[in-house]
């Protein structure tokens, strides 16, 4: 049985927390908060589920000294310092908030691995878009192909489900200006990963890239103001967004991570829409044969249901919950998934192995 600490209980924390709960291998031991109205609090009552004495706290140094040995770190921003804390101090991290194909050579990646050997530790990034679908999943498809021209991995999400106000508004850039949303945090914020993951699908399959990785980005306003929104939004402001990184061969890309966010059912200029197949995530490999598969189930089917439990956000707990057997086995240092065995799920516990019937 590995010990684990859950790290945060935003929307990921709290589906990670029942994720660890269901797991057959694991078992919750403690929980960090950032709120002081949170810390005494049950962890799983925090996450929606009974009680099991396992208290929340603010305190850093209380969880680190705890016997565990695992943590699911998944605060809304990473802070180096802290994970570092954390491999020194013996335990293993899983990660939805970088490092899925960090740069060996950059002396902040340096610092980290160090810290992994001085604690013993391991570090791995996992996630859903970046952290899955926009590397690990076109690795596995393309081994179906020869002669590969091109992979492309894209998100296409209503952002009317994205249930967090402030992070919409002044993150994303939604609601505000053209010129606003552009200078704003996001592509940057969103970059660094979604450059790691092109890294590396062109480093496995061993493309000629250039150094340079494009990255572009596109806005469409709404055409009509609306109240009934996640955020206001006035008539001229961002309701839509469009984030391509490209890797580069003689001039022509041959890996693309794509993301599409819209605010759905507002008229938009330009007049984009999500297409046919409405909210899912697509991974293409051009080769021989082609290869393209559609990733289903991902988002709500309603706003409504988005609203109270978003699957993209359950998906990316338990991709990184299911990897923590698989980290805690491996030897010190960051790993990748080209590091780590094939990562897999678990049975339903009524349905598991050694279950008690009766």
């Amino acid at each position: 049985m590995y010990r684990v600490i859950q790290w945060a209980t935003g929307g990921v924390g709290r589906a990670a927390i029942q994720g660890i709960l269901r797991h057959p291998e694991l078992e919750l031991v403690g929980c960090w908060v950032h709120s002081a109205d949170k810390d005494g609090r049950d962890a799983a009552e925090l996450a929606g589920e009974e009680p099991i004495g396992v208290a929340a706290t603010t305190d850093i140094d209380a969880l680190l000294d705890l016997d565990a040995d695992c943590v699911m770190y998944s605060p809304l921003l990473p802070d180096e310092q802290v994970v570092m804390r954390i491999l020194r101090s013996g335990k293993n991290v899983v990660t939805p908030v970088g490092w899925v194909y960090p740069d060996r050579q950059s002396p902040a990646v340096q610092a980290i691995e160090e810290a992994c050997l001085a604690g013993g530790a391991t570090l791995h990034g996992s996630g859903i878009h970046p952290g899955g679908i926009t590397e690990r999943f076109p690795l596995m498809v393309s081994s179906l192909s020869s002669a590969i021209t091109h992979v492309r991995a894209e998100e296409f999400s209503d952002l009317r489900t994205y249930n967090a106000p402030l992070v919409v508004r002044e993150v994303m850039g939604f609601g505000l200006t053209p010129e606003r949303a552009m200078g704003g945090p996001i592509a940057k914020l969103l970059e660094a990963g979604f450059k790691a993951s092109v890294r590396m699908i062109t480093d496995e399959l061993g493309f000629d890239t250039e150094p340079r990785i494009r990255s572009t980005q596109e806005v469409a306003v709404a055409v009509h103001g609306s109240d009934e929104l996640v955020v206001p939004m006035e008539a001229g402001t961002v309701a839509a967004r469009r984030f391509r990184w490209e890797a580069i061969v003689d001039g022509r890309p041959v890996v693309t991570a794509a993301v599409n966010w819209l605010m759905c059912d507002v008229e938009l200029d330009p007049p984009w829409t999500l297409g046919e197949q409405g909210e899912r995530f697509e991974v293409e490999i051009t080769g021989d044969p082609s290869v393209s598969l559609t990733f289903k189930g991902l988002q709500p089917e309603t706003v409504a249901e988005g609203l109270i439990r978003n699957p993209g956000v359950v998906a990316t707990a338990n991709h990184c919950i299911s990897a923590v057997p698989y980290v805690c086995a491996a030897e010190p240092g960051i790993k990748t998934y080209l590091d780590l065995p094939l990562i897999a799920g678990r049975a339903a516990p009524d349905l598991a192995r050694g279950r008690q019937i009766g």
